[in-house]
């Protein structure tokens, strides 16, 4: 099978650099590595100058919009391969990635999409899985009442199959994304979080099987992101981004009695992510004013991701409306 490789970055060449290494030492190489840029990302323009890496056989795509939505999009339309293997620039493939991701793909003709674990390196130190009791059971998963597990870090043990895979370390057949793209409804002008998590779900949604196997594996160093969303630093606008993006995408695929229990849900509980009341309760007295702004931005996202939701879905069954209309018309 052809392979593919994507790679979106901006603005970080040398965790870019070290990337590009691991795909270099795969013991099954790319039939060819898509590396997208920002048309204003000059320091990533004059790396690949300086540094063109022949033998890579790299294809340089440039977009103008901000953000990975758009630079994943633009990666789907370029690749020529039966398998579109995604990675970070601030990751680093084990060597045999590629090889191990074929193998699954050869394996199984149902399998549309494939995932793997992200060992992640906090300032050189390795997150202890250990310290995480149970992660290793789930992983992948959305709940019945619009709950997310991710924990593809930290997951162990055999392959499974799952919801949601991982934006660091995820793969598709190119027949399964039959016109796919990721959602450009979602907000953020740079790692737009939750774009993994719709795609999957698009892809099993179309019928097809998603797994996760522990050792399909990447290195992640998690570098700065040039954006408002500055991971473990709270923002305002970054936390209504996410509290906006994760609404829409389990609104999507939830059924309509689970809409409702999610929308209660995660409005008087919610999660450390994005706060329901009992979650501003848990952590009022530890982080006071800090805490009261997380809900209120939790909850100003809630309700524009059911906005963003509500708005397409009527959007939609407009222009359904208008079409039947207009084939009736053109019947008589």
């Amino acid at each position: 099978m052809k392979l593919t490789v994507l790679v979106p970055t901006y603005r970080r060449s040398q965790d870019l650099a070290r990337c590009l290494e691991a795909l270099q030492q795969q013991t099954q190489l790319a039939d060819e590595i898509l590396i997208v840029i920002r048309e204003e990302d000059l320091e990533t323009s004059q790396f690949f100058a300086v540094n063109p890496y022949p033998s890579l056989g790299l294809r340089l795509i440039t977009v103008a919009v901000p953000g990975q939505v758009a630079a994943l999009n633009a990666g789907l339309e370029a690749a020529r391969g039966d398998i579109i293997a995604i990675t970070d620039d601030d990751a680093a493939p084990h060597s045999d990635w590629l090889e191990r991701i074929e193998a699954h793909f050869l394996a199984d003709d149902r399998l549309g999409g494939l995932g793997g674990r992200d060992w992640v390196y906090i300032n050189g130190q390795l997150i202890d899985a250990s310290a995480h009791p149970g992660a290793s059971d789930t992983v992948g998963r959305l709940q019945w009442f619009g709950r997310s597990i991710g924990n593809h870090h930290i997951c162990t043990g055999s392959a499974r199959e799952v919801d949601i895979l991982k934006g660091a370390n995820m793969s598709f057949r190119r027949t399964a994304l039959d016109g796919l793209r990721f959602d450009s409804r979602l907000k953020g002008m740079g790692a737009q979080v939750c774009n993994d998590m719709g795609f999957s779900l698009a892809v099993k949604k179309a019928g097809w099987k998603l797994v996760y196997d522990p050792q399909v594996a990447v290195d992640h160093y998690p570098a700065q992101r040039f954006d408002e969303d500055q991971r473990n630093q709270f923002n305002a606008v970054a936390q209504i981004n996410l509290a906006h993006n994760e609404t829409l995408v389990t609104l999507e695929n939830l059924a309509p009695y689970q809409r409702v229990i999610f929308l209660i849900w995660s409005t008087l509980v919610g999660t450390r992510s994005v706060f329901g009341v009992v979650q501003l309760i848990r952590f009022l007295a530890h982080e006071r004013t800090l805490a009261i702004q997380k809900w209120i931005a939790s909850m100003q996202g809630r309700w524009q991701g059911w906005q963003t939701w509500w708005r397409s879905r009527t959007e939609n069954r407009h222009g359904i409306l208008v079409k039947s209309g207009n084939e009736l018309n053109n019947a008589a």
